[in-house]
């Protein structure tokens, strides 16, 4: 009788410890829930306004058309290298690929009009857009992180100088203009890399590749990639705005900065490109 309740009672206790144990990591497995959910809140709350601000000084005169233009040139100019190669590699890559499924079912034809709806609807703008993050965005942070450790841009604001409507302006200006420019040459390179493979690979006919090509495109779907293209570019030079002017901590600061600017804009470019799929088409 005596040598049965000390077992009893530590049986009765170790369970009680455990399920005290399990208790506290779902309380601390939903609180790491809660913290993320309000990181992530809090921060598309601040691009947000940083957004609207940017915006609101957008309309306000004067625009500094100079600096503007060399954000332009910046983010334009200097990205047809990067954006040209990926765009006729994606273009002979889809050419391979679909002419290797047409081959199957016996429709060659298809190959030109699969080529251009997907460099026009999908391919054109989200590759540039990632391009653009990944030399852009990554550019725009890590020099706006370096004007806010050295404190320039607090110089700036002692001499009176809004730093949205001198920094954020120009590159978000630059960024919705070059954007759409960029992917219109990126789909117009990636079809003729597919037209190349198309016609000295795979046989397809000079003349059939282009009416296949010039039949499978309609005006929507010209339109519907640029206006992605035109949201990728607010996308990366906001978020790359945004990063910069948050940026603390010396040198290691502005390369967490840079890196963070690259992949929430990755990720950003990714997720709206799924809801502007849905509400476009």
């Amino acid at each position: 009788m005596l040598g049965g309740s000390p077992g009893f009672t530590l049986e009765r206790v170790t369970s009680k410890g455990e399920r005290k144990t399990g208790e506290t990591e779902v309380k601390r497995f939903f609180e790491l829930i809660a913290q993320w959910a309000t990181y992530i809140l809090r921060h598309l709350g601040e691009v947000a306004i940083l957004f609207f601000r940017t915006l609101s000084w957008l309309v306000r005169p004067p625009l500094d058309l100079k600096n503007i233009m060399g954000q332009m040139v910046e983010i334009g100019v200097r990205s047809l290298p990067v954006v040209s190669l990926v765009a006729i590699s994606t273009g002979m890559v889809s050419a391979l690929q679909g002419g290797h499924a047409a081959k199957l079912v016996e429709t060659m034809g298809l190959v030109a009009g699969g080529v251009a709806l997907g460099m026009v609807r999908e391919l054109g703008p989200v590759l540039t857009a990632l391009m653009l993050a990944g030399r852009v965005g990554a550019g725009i942070t890590a020099e706006l992180g370096t004007m806010k450790v050295t404190e320039q841009i607090d110089a700036l604001e002692t001499l009176a100088t809004n730093p949205i409507k001198y920094l954020a302006v120009p590159r978000f200006m630059a960024g919705i203009i070059m954007a759409p420019i960029l992917t219109i040459y990126a789909e117009a390179i990636g079809i003729t890399g597919g037209y190349f493979i198309g016609v000295h690979k795979l046989g397809i006919g000079p003349r059939q590749y282009l009416d296949g090509t010039i039949e499978a495109l309609t005006t929507s779907d010209i339109s519907s990639g640029l206006i992605k293209a035109i949201v990728f570019g607010a996308i990366v030079t906001i978020i790359g705005c945004y990063e910069g002017f948050k940026t603390e901590g010396g040198a290691e600061g502005v390369g967490r900065a840079t890196t963070i600017s690259v992949v929430t804009s990755c990720v950003l470019i990714l997720v709206s490109d799924y809801f502007l799929t849905a509400a476009l088409f």
